[in-house]
């Protein structure tokens, strides 16, 4: 019988990408980041029956620009992603920072 070793996801991450504050992890982090935004970002909109067009016509941006943040290839500036939480997802932008 053989034993499974478990170990916790930030040992995980320790091992693959280095401690917080190498820049491999930073990396790692900041990519991670972005992509849990466009998929939030894809989640409120089809939550709200959106396409993203619609989307992109209700905040005055383009169709290309809000399917390169889904995918995580754009990106945003804060005054952009609040215009279209308010404006496009009828939302309100709340940010929090870890230390």
């Amino acid at each position: 019988m053989s034993k499974i070793k478990i170990i916790d996801f930030d040992d995980h991450l320790n091992s693959e990408y280095g401690k917080r504050g190498t820049k491999r992890r930073e990396a790692f982090e900041e990519g991670f980041e972005a992509f849990r935004l466009g998929a939030m970002l894809q989640e409120l909109r089809k939550n709200q029956g959106l396409t993203q067009e619609q989307l992109a016509d209700k905040c005055g941006t383009t169709k290309t620009y809000i399917s390169r943040i889904e995918n995580n290839a754009s990106d945003i500036r804060l005054s952009t992603l609040m215009r279209i939480i308010r404006e496009g997802l009828g939302g309100h932008l709340k940010l929090n920072v870890e230390m």
